[in-house]
């Protein structure tokens, strides 16, 4: 008897698998997203799935040799910074971001930097023509003969390209529009842009190429294609900013060779992407006072930013009042809203309030609790809060203010940026400039206005 074929239904817009067609993805949400594999699809599934050879034979731990992992520089401080300390030959990044946020800038500048140290870096480019591509290396300051441009959408042709000469490093721009003519499916399709890592995967692995590919997102800020894409890369980047303004940021969301703690600042100029400089006096204003600005420190990896809390509160007109944060967390916003009502007769239920964080920065800490319940209450009041004072603290839902890690490395960074009072859960032991106020419980903040 013929053997029965097995069916496999794949989602094009996340990569789901059932065996089954179905009319609404279970994991993404799309409709009608589901097509059925062909048998070479599959096959190129199995492949993927397969990385590792299944008749390898364990190992002790003990008699494993450690690989020792060099690096070498991208000639741009932040962005060694994100990948760890530096560009590991043999390893495949994924950057992805929103249009216009600059991942083709950053790349196309840190290759020319690349190229000029004497290292062979060959730019891929789907979207654009070696011509347009060149307009832009003029404006960067990227022209170097180390450089080597490609304006190619064949998978076959860039392997054969790679083939005829040493390359150190590779730039991909961008993974959606490279197709392998080995699929009938289009570019940018799960099936495609899943061979097209796979091979490139298996490239920068066996010849210790430094491997860059930039990724498109989808409207809720997702990398487009198949979660396998992420997992399959050594490491993914988001750039986080928008188009309009002129910082950008770029975090890592997984390093096998470094942390994912650390986010690289970038200031666009003339010039392209470049380093920025001067990134404290970024994101906050030292003019005069105002009701509802409140300052605090914050850790972005290994660095301390002091970021400025903006609140509004104004009477409501509507029967439910707005709640809307930016850069701050909505559900929490909602507990310390409440707390205040509780805890010191704020009656908020009245009013609407808003909460932003200036500079464009998402703070993922609860240490600026204490910062935007200040801010709201001066906005409340009415009452300015010096520039000079900082606010570092959480706020437990039982009106505690409790300590934060790292508070000596916030309070040096205050200091060093002439800020001179702090109001924080305890002393620290360090010995500062700066003066501290500990407070441990909200109704005290009552005391400071």
């Amino acid at each position: 008897m013929a053997k029965k074929k097995t069916s496999l239904f794949e989602c094009q817009h996340c990569g789901e698998q059932s065996t089954k067609w179905l009319g609404k993805c279970p994991n993404c949400g799309g409709w009608d997203s589901f097509i059925e594999l062909n048998q070479e699809q599959q096959e190129v599934l199995k492949k993927v799935s397969k990385v590792s050879s299944s008749t390898s034979k364990a190992t002790p731990i003990t008699q494993i040799v450690q690989d020792d992992v060099t690096r070498f520089s991208s000639f741009n401080e932040e962005f060694d910074l994100v990948l760890g300390g530096g560009i590991v030959p043999g390893s495949l990044t994924l950057i992805g971001g929103s249009p216009g946020v600059g991942k083709s800038t950053l790349l196309l500048k840190v290759a020319g930097s690349m190229a000029n140290s004497g290292k062979k870096v060959l730019y891929v480019s789907g979207e654009e023509s070696a011509g347009q591509i060149k307009l832009r290396a003029n404006r960067l300051d990227a022209n170097h003969d180390g450089l080597f441009l490609l304006s190619e959408i064949k998978l076959e042709e860039i392997q054969d390209e790679l083939l005829r000469q040493d390359y150190q490093v590779v730039i991909i721009d961008s993974i959606q529009t490279i197709y392998s003519s080995n699929l009938t499916s289009a570019p940018g399709s799960v099936s495609q842009v899943r061979e097209i890592t796979f091979e490139l995967m298996r490239k920068a692995k066996e010849s210790d190429i430094a491997m860059f590919i930039i990724g498109h997102i989808t409207k809720d800020g997702s990398i487009a294609g198949p979660r396998v894409l992420e997992h399959m890369v050594d490491t993914v980047l988001y750039f986080e900013g928008e188009s309009s303004k002129e910082l950008r940021m770029l975090r890592g969301f997984k390093n096998r060779f470094g942390s994912t703690s650390e986010i690289g600042i970038f200031e666009m100029t003339q010039e392209g992407l470049v380093s920025a400089k001067d990134i404290t006096s970024k994101f906050f204003d030292k003019s005069k006072a105002q009701s509802g600005s409140a300052l605090t420190v914050a850790m972005e990896g290994s660095r301390a930013l002091i970021l400025e809390v903006q609140a509004l509160v104004t009477e409501s007109t509507h029967p439910n009042p707005k709640r809307s944060a930016t850069g701050f967390d909505g559900n929490r916003l909602n507990m310390l809203l409440a707390l205040l009502e509780k805890k010191i007769d704020l009656p908020l239920n009245h009013y609407d309030v808003f909460v932003n964080i200036s500079g464009g920065i998402k703070i993922k800490e609860s240490s600026a609790d204490l910062a935007v319940v200040a801010a709201i209450i001066s906005s409340f009041r009415d009452r300015p809060i010096s520039k000079e004072s900082v606010f570092i603290g959480e706020v437990s839902l039982t009106g505690e203010i409790k300590d934060v890690y790292s508070i000596d490395m916030r309070l040096k960074e205050a200091q060093a940026q002439g800020i001179q009072k702090a109001v924080i859960a305890l002393k620290p032991n360090l010995k500062l400039d700066i003066k501290c106020f500990a407070v441990d419980e909200v109704p005290k903040m009552i005391e400071l206005f």
